[in-house]
């Protein structure tokens, strides 16, 4: 059994009563209504606090009346979860909180594989366990807690904090997946939705040309209506990073959105080609990846680690690779001591090394402690040769890594050119129907309408060029 807990972020609830819980019971039919019940021992019970985020915030933290004295804290759309197994049949569920109220009280549902089985209105501030009764089959099955109508004012917080998560019948409980040295976790973007912001160089082009071009400011008006992510590097410096990156994220939370950020600052970047640059060795890059961290802090996060740092090694002697491996090992190692933060390894595209060389460059450099890769990163290669090149990349791996794709760019496939090709469309932006197991989601990476540098027409590496932005859009299906 999986046991899954949502709530949203900044958003503490605590459950005294799961007063008037409306239960339907999967596969029975039964509908009727759980009633608190003196707290006892169940079966199995699952302690909150050792549960792992899937998405939004949720941590847990020491409490001196909870039971093994510790808590998690659910805030805005938070995800916890973890898997239980029973040899008989589950007979009920039940739930130990406590529930701040602010402007009535908080809601939290319960799902058994995805159906309602109960939804509560919870009040009060103690620890009070509440039962649903049910009947569901021996086996596996996926539990979702999740808090649904979260509200703050200047004066109050709803907010939840769980104890005890416990199921009648179980038998055997699977340890939750720990964040660094058995990945993956759960899919950070199922049940998520991008960060979409509100002042971009797209938006800026589009409000620009509305007057006396409307069908191109409504191709960028695409473009900036989509999820996109922040890229961070060596232009961010180390005393300003984590203030820059915290208010990214508080910007994403607000819009009860999944920041998603590129990590661009790696020692000797690109080889010297376009997009050189990069900070000035091991020292200040670890300096800068804490920083990164920091601004993170506890809340749920994608990293996409260092585009082309695994595939662009040829300009590196064998001292430099070793630490280049070393630096994105250590990288993965900081930013998952928050178990929020999903990082992905850049693994290149299909069409530049093949996947057991990549596999071999991902292991070097710690994908073990990832979420997974990344594949395509402002590249152009169609999504179906890209899902199935990921595809690949987890076979070599041994099957445990999951992957992302950039469709940034890749609606028409690739020319063969790599750098600001011609008569290239959008992809899809932001989806978990990836059509891999494997594949945790589409979603765009570069920023589509950023240069690739000097060719084919392009201004320098990053600055917004308008005329190829537009025809991205207007040639995307």
């Amino acid at each position: 059994m999986e046991v899954v807990l949502v709530m949203r972020p900044h958003t503490l609830l605590t459950t005294r009563a799961l007063l008037a819980l409306v239960v339907t019971v999967a596969g029975s039919g039964l509908v009727g209504v759980a009633t608190a019940v003196p707290a006892a021992a169940a079966t199995v019970p699952i302690e909150a606090e050792t549960m792992v985020n899937t998405t939004g915030s949720a941590f847990p933290r020491a409490s001196a009346g909870a039971s093994g004295g510790a808590e998690r804290v659910f805030w805005s759309n938070g995800t916890a979860r973890q898997e239980v197994t029973a040899a008989g049949p589950f007979t009920g569920v039940t739930v130990r909180a406590r529930g701040d109220r602010c402007g009535g009280s908080p809601v939290v549902e319960v799902r058994v594989d995805g159906t309602l089985v109960t939804r509560a209105s919870v009040s009060g501030s103690t620890w009070t366990t509440y039962s649903a009764a049910g009947s569901w089959a021996a086996g596996k099955r996926a539990v979702t807690v999740a808090f649904v109508n979260d509200h703050r004012t200047g004066w109050c917080d709803r907010n939840l904090y769980v104890d005890v998560v416990s199921f009648t019948g179980l038998t055997t409980v699977t340890p939750p997946v720990d964040p660094v040295t058995a990945p993956p976790r759960p899919n950070p973007f199922l049940g998520s939705k991008g960060y979409v912001e509100p002042y971009t160089q797209a938006r800026t082009a589009a409000d620009a040309r509305r007057s006396w071009d409307a069908g191109g400011a409504a191709a960028l008006d695409r473009i900036a209506a989509a999820p996109q992510p922040v890229w961070f590097g060596d232009w961010n410096s180390a005393d300003a990073l984590a203030a820059d990156v915290d208010r990214h994220v508080d910007a994403a939370v607000a819009q009860t959105a999944l920041p998603v950020m590129v990590a661009y600052a790696i020692p000797f970047r690109d080889c010297g080609g376009y997009s050189a640059g990069g900070l000035s060795g091991p020292g200040a890059y670890s300096a800068w990846i804490d920083q990164l961290a920091r601004g993170i802090g506890d809340r749920a996060v994608v990293v996409v680690l260092e585009p082309d740092s695994l595939n662009a090694l040829d300009c590196l002697d064998a001292t430099r690779r070793a630490e280049r491996f070393a630096m994105l090992s250590a990288a993965v190692t900081r930013l998952s001591t928050n178990p929020r933060t999903a990082v992905y390894l850049d693994a290149g595209h299909s069409s530049w090394r093949p996947a057991e060389e990549v596999a071999s460059s991902l292991r070097q450099a710690g994908v073990a402690g990832a979420r997974g890769f990344a594949v395509n990163v402002s590249n152009f290669v169609d999504t179906p040769t890209s899902v199935a090149y990921g595809d690949r990349v987890s076979v070599a791996l041994g099957g445990t890594s999951t992957f992302v794709v950039d469709t940034s760019r890749n609606g028409r496939g690739s020319n063969g050119e790599w750098c600001n090709p011609s008569g290239r469309a959008l992809g899809p932006a932001w989806t978990t129907s990836t059509g891999s197991a494997k594949a945790d989601a589409l979603l765009w990476l570069k920023r589509p309408g950023e240069s690739d540098g000097t060719c084919n027409g392009g201004p320098v590496a990053g600055q917004f060029w308008v005329e190829y932005a537009i025809g991205l859009a207007q040639r995307a299906p």
